[in-house]
């Protein structure tokens, strides 16, 4: 990308990570210099029902900047990839009408990933396809897999079930691999913006000390009775809410009765594995050349992750 690009195309910002980095602090430090706003890109802080859960936004966090996509969705409405990144372009497009920064801030890398690069044009599934794919061990599946698109299933690990299934029925149902529309991705908006991204990636002992810290917060601060009210509405335990972090621990916990002790070492692990596997994914799928801040977030490194983005005091 030229200079002339950077200076035509609209700015947008994006801070990204795993749980407990410290995103939306650097978020709030980053808007209020630049006077950006904030839009939401973490799946499970889109639900209105999970206010404590997702480790959303505090009142007062949303009186110091503008904040968009915040619990916009009811829990028994499902999003996807895809729905997401329609919604985040009509906010960033919003936001560069009103002469403002967008700032993507959240850890959900598949909605960013659709959001910059597009989506693939697959056609709608053969329900019968789908049916039969759903209905078989992932045993069978695998093996259907790796005769007709080898390709796919020597990147999908052999326990990957809704993936090897995902495959197999797109080959099946359009005659091409999966692979193959991954190619034709369309509707992304990187060439089209002047992106200043960071990438969060603190220490492993700070980020998950961090995490425990957070999910003793959550129970202290009513995560029990926001994850009854969900149970109490008996939603499809498959909706993207009713899988988020913790809902199972929580969830477990009042149906079975375990002890406090036992609920917050359950869902502190879980985040914990959570937070590595987003880790993972950050540390290696976005570009190189995006920069990655290793250091702790604190008073003391705010301001250097911040002249990363491009802040000045």
């Amino acid at each position: 990308m030229n200079d002339l690009d950077s200076v035509t195309r609209p700015p947008l910002a994006l801070i990204a990570g795993p749980t407990a980095s410290g995103k939306s602090g650097l978020a709030l430090a980053f808007a209020e210099r630049s006077g950006g706003v904030i839009v939401n890109a973490d799946s499970a802080q889109l639900y209105r029902d999970l206010d404590i859960v997702s480790a959303r936004p505090t009142p007062a966090d949303l009186a110091r900047a503008d904040h968009r996509l915040y619990g916009v969705l009811d829990g028994a409405d499902p999003c996807s990839a895809a729905r997401w990144a329609s919604m985040a372009k009509a906010e960033i497009e919003a936001i560069h009408s009103e002469g403002r920064l967008p700032i993507l801030v959240g850890g959900t890398g598949l909605y960013l990933r659709t959001l910059l690069d597009g989506i693939a044009p697959i056609p709608p599934i053969d329900p019968a396809i789908r049916s039969e794919v759903r209905a078989a061990s992932v045993a069978n599946n695998r093996a259907a897999l790796e005769a007709l698109d080898p390709v796919s299933a020597a990147k999908i690990g052999p326990a990957d079930t809704s993936r090897i299934a995902r495959a197999l029925e797109v080959v099946r149902s359009t005659n091409r691999q999966i692979s193959k529309w991954q190619e034709l991705k369309v509707g992304g908006i990187a060439s089209t913006v002047a992106l200043k991204p960071l990438i969060l990636l603190p220490p492993r002992d700070w980020l998950y000390s961090r995490c425990d810290e957070r999910f003793a917060a959550m129970l202290d601060g009513g995560a029990e009775q926001e994850v009854r009210a969900l149970l109490d509405r008996k939603l499809n335990p498959d909706l993207p809410v009713m899988r988020a972090i913790g809902m199972r621990e929580i969830g477990q916990a009042i149906n079975s009765g375990p002890n406090l002790c036992h609920i917050y070492q359950a869902g502190a692990q879980a985040t914990r594995r959570y937070a590595k596997r987003q880790y993972t994914w950050f540390a290696n799928q976005p570009p190189l050349d995006w920069p990655r801040f290793t250091k702790p977030l604190t008073l003391q490194t705010t301001p250097e992750a911040l002249a990363l983005l491009g802040a000045r005091d």
